[in-house]
């Protein structure tokens, strides 16, 4: 008994959607399963299916106990025309202020609580505890340097940040064109905005900080944040770089697996991996063009399709793999079986094991969103990237993935005037990662990172001692 009572025990706390919850569950696992650590894995529910999510938190490890927080009725603290934040803030600010304190007094008080960006509310909760809670950003360094400086810009910058007329200057990092921003702060005068600066400007209350990242790939942002004044003035929280942590595996279905053996008959490097993320759709006319695209370029691929929403790319967010969805009612009459007989490529409705594809030596590149998971784990698979972000803080990381310095993606351009990307560019780009030269290079340097990021999470990489030193601090 006396070893049991030496185990530190954490718990870990994210904000609803699976960007969120992936990362913080691939944390949870690491601290079980490498570091003896027992973890209460707290999850907000509510009254809305995501099967996605579900099946996640099936068959987890001895000593990760998952513990749900009592529903949410989100009809009563929500409306079907909220944008994301304005609805994830509700969702938890319901759910937080309901059951924290008394699950985290059930449990005993925790050694400490790891909360996710939307969760800070639990501050003040774990003040009142003595909890020290520290915060996961589920985003690059990049952009965590650049909402650590959001409050600063807040307060010295008047009107819009969208209608600047050069780029934001992030005290040591590169500078973010305004087209880049995020959608929650390209409008100020909405609560999306006050809600998102709300939670970053509570950042500095926390006892430290994980980012999932490591040095090779985020040089510049982790040395300005460890060295420039502004952010030593703050002052940040201790700052621990311990990635990249992705998901390791994930159940199969029989259509997983039927996907899965068509890759098996693929020659090396060959298929292109599409899939618009876990919480992204695409407009009917861009869905059009998409299938044109990837048809006249020649080329294998899989392709995961869900229903088009003109109405918002971010629509599938909080139900992920819950759908309803007959690719035969919106792609282009005869696409399917034409590549269906050309044995040229795959459609899969609304899911596919990405972990599985991209890890596959039959898949050569993958047009992704650029959220940040799905970024990690192309370039801890090898897998050059086609950079296509639809919301968020994507358009930033697609900006840094395409940059001279990072090199392991290209971006397809929109022709002036129109708001889709045209099928002779997608054809353009699917051949230039695929077969061009460009590609090559691309391949090359991604390999490079991939096998840094092995070392950072090995014995010794600074990544794991990261990690290790937290434990240490939870076990005083």
């Amino acid at each position: 008994m006396a070893v049991e009572s030496l185990q530190p025990h954490v718990a870990v706390l994210p904000s609803p959607g699976l960007g969120h919850l992936i990362p913080l569950l691939e944390f949870a696992k690491r601290l079980v399963l490498n570091h003896g650590v027992h973890v209460s894995f707290l999850v907000i529910t509510t009254n809305e299916a995501s099967a996605a999510k579900n099946n996640l938190l099936r068959s987890l490890p001895h000593g990760l106990d998952v513990v749900d927080l009592p529903p949410v009725d989100v009809s009563a603290v929500t409306s079907d025309d909220m944008p994301v934040v304005t609805r994830l803030h509700a969702i938890v600010e319901e759910s937080l202020s309901k059951s924290l304190k008394s699950v985290l007094t059930e449990l005993c008080n925790p050694n400490a609580l790891v909360i996710d960006l939307f969760c800070t509310q639990a501050f003040e909760i774990c003040s009142q505890l003595s909890i020290p809670t520290y915060s996961f950003v589920t985003t690059s360094v990049h952009f965590f340097a650049f909402i650590t400086y959001l409050p600063t810009l807040d307060h010295e910058v008047q009107g819009e940040f969208v209608d600047l007329p050069e780029p934001i200057k992030i005290p040591g990092c590169p500078p973010v064109r305004p087209e880049d921003l995020l959608d929650q702060v390209r409008n100020r005068k909405i609560d999306e905005y006050k809600f998102f600066l709300l939670h970053v400007s509570r950042l500095p209350l926390a006892a430290g900080i994980f980012l999932n990242s490591w040095e090779n790939l985020e040089f510049v942002p982790l040395k300005a944040i460890g060295e420039h004044s502004f952010y030593l003035q703050i002052p940040t929280p201790p700052i621990n770089p311990i990635g990249p942590l992705i998901k390791q595996d994930e159940p199969l279905s029989a259509s997983d697996e039927e996907c899965l053996a068509w890759l098996d008959k693929q020659p090396p490097d060959s298929v292109l991996f599409a899939v618009p993320g876990s919480g992204g759709t695409l407009t009917a006319e861009q869905v059009t063009e998409m299938a044109w695209g990837l048809e006249q370029s020649k080329q294998r691929f899989i392709w995961v399709v869900r229903m088009p929403s003109d109405a918002s790319a971010s629509a599938t967010f909080f139900n992920v793999g819950s759908d309803v969805n007959d690719p035969k009612a919106y792609l282009p009459e005869g696409f399917l079986q034409r590549t269906r007989a050309q044995g040229a490529g795959m459609v899969v409705p609304s899911w596919a094991p990405q972990v599985h594809i991209l890890r596959h030596p039959s898949t050569g590149g993958f047009l992704s969103h650029c959220g940040w998971n799905s970024t990690l784990e192309s370039i801890c698979h090898g897998v050059p990237m086609i950079a296509w972000p639809l919301y968020a803080e994507q358009r930033m990381n697609a900006a840094m993935l395409t940059a001279e310095e990072t090199g392991v993606a290209v971006k397809p351009e929109t022709e002036p005037g129109k708001k889709v990307i045209g099928r002779e560019e997608i054809e353009r780009v699917v051949r230039l990662v695929m077969e061009g030269e460009e590609g090559k290079v691309m391949r090359r340097r991604v390999q490079e990172l991939k096998e840094s990021a092995s070392r950072e999470l090995g014995d010794g990489g600074s990544s794991s001692d990261s990690l290790a030193s937290f434990i240490k601090k939870c076990k005083h």
